[in-house]
């Protein structure tokens, strides 16, 4: 347990294996993050890598300030768990490719009283609610692989011979525009939560929170509908936010980048489109700042992907993985960015949280047909 803990240095923390592959940079960035005026403690997880100035899969505590840029521009990022009415057993891959069509175009008129029935106030991104947007973000028909606690599947009504749907997406152009703006008038620094301004920013980033929760919904009901199939939501959780927190008795606010919640009940922490996923039960702590891993992390940079996989893989042979399932995408930059071989091991990643203390397994879930980018058909 204690060789996945590593205490780097005064209030910074690493909590991962002797073999999870940990970039130099994102432990430069974390130790800098951890000097910013009123940070107390900051703890990076397994996926942790590079950012643009800020790592990605760190959860931060400060005190009496909160740090806007370390929520990032996709505020409510996050996961959502579906549980279909499709049935997992005699998969027709051709047919489920067809019947899920195209969702990257704006919702039409069919979806206007879904879209009122949300409540959302008029932020003028309206148009992107329902889209998955690009980036690691995807929907993806899962199937159970293995049970490893019948007792906490049972208690999530989870029908182990139901296709599962997870959606993960945010706020899309919402959140880029909440933290541009507030880059224009206060650049990187803290913003005292007693402000006006910092209060200000907390009522936006509630509203995306909002937006991005509603906008997984929506993906989830348009790929039904296309599907022709019926779904209940089993989890949302969000990753990119900042909260009101107390951390060993002390009060202050909880960032989290790229980290999923720990205190709000089970989890799924996904792998890459040709890996498995995880869903696991939390078993909070402090010392993990009450967060996890959100997913495998990035191994490579973007940049990098194409010249490393183009000689080895086509872009047709990316839309087939070593599970045996597909991947829907039709933007060849973003195939090649996205490819299984630019992340981490997802076992290794799960692994070190469960030999932490932090989680226990409930089941693995195998990817069946990922949706990335359709294009327009």
């Amino acid at each position: 347990m204690d060789t996945c803990i590593r205490h780097l240095s005064n209030g910074v923390s690493l909590i991962a294996s002797d073999t999870t592959w940990i970039e130099d940079k994102a432990l430069q960035q974390l130790h800098t993050t951890a000097q910013l005026p009123g940070m107390r403690q900051v703890v990076g997880m397994p996926d942790l890598h590079p950012g643009r100035g800020y790592p990605v899969g760190a959860a931060f505590f400060s005190t009496e300030v909160a740090y806007p840029a370390l929520v990032g521009n996709d505020i409510g990022c996050g996961m959502a768990l579906w549980q279909t009415d499709l049935s997992s057993t005699r998969l027709n891959l051709d047919k489920l490719e067809k019947k899920i069509g195209n969702i990257d175009l704006p919702l039409d008129e069919q979806w206007d009283e879904q879209r009122a029935q949300l409540a959302l106030p008029v932020s003028g991104h309206e148009h992107s609610l329902g889209t998955i947007g690009g980036g690691n973000h995807f929907a993806e028909l899962q199937q159970l692989d293995q049970v490893h606690d019948a007792d906490a599947l049972q208690a999530l009504a989870l029908d182990p011979k139901a296709l599962l749907l997870l959606v993960h997406s945010g706020s899309r152009g919402l959140g880029e525009a909440i933290l541009r703006s507030h880059v224009d008038q206060h650049g990187h620094n803290g913003l005292l939560m007693t402000s006006t301004a910092g209060a200000q920013y907390l009522e936006q980033h509630d509203q995306a929170l909002r937006f991005a929760e509603a906008n997984r919904r929506l993906i989830a009901e348009r790929l039904l509908h296309n599907l022709r199939a019926k779904g209940q939501p089993l989890l949302d959780i969000n990753h990119n936010l900042v909260s009101a927190a107390q951390v060993d008795g002390v009060s202050g606010w909880l960032h989290r980048k790229g980290a999923t919640p720990s205190d709000q009940g089970p989890v799924v922490i996904p792998g890459s489109r040709g890996d498995y996923s995880y869903l696991v039960q939390p078993l909070p702590q402090s010392f993990s700042l009450y967060s996890l891993a959100h997913g495998a992390g990035r191994k490579w940079l973007r940049s990098d992907c194409k010249g490393r996989l183009a000689t080895r893989f086509s872009f047709d042979q990316l839309k087939r993985t070593q599970l045996g399932s597909r991947v829907i995408c039709e933007d060849r930059g973003l195939m090649y960015e996205e490819a299984p071989e630019a992340y981490k091991s997802i076992d290794s990643v799960v692994g070190s949280l469960r030999d932490a203390g932090l989680v226990k397994i409930i089941a693995r879930l195998k990817p069946v047909l990922t949706y990335k980018r359709r294009g327009c058909c």
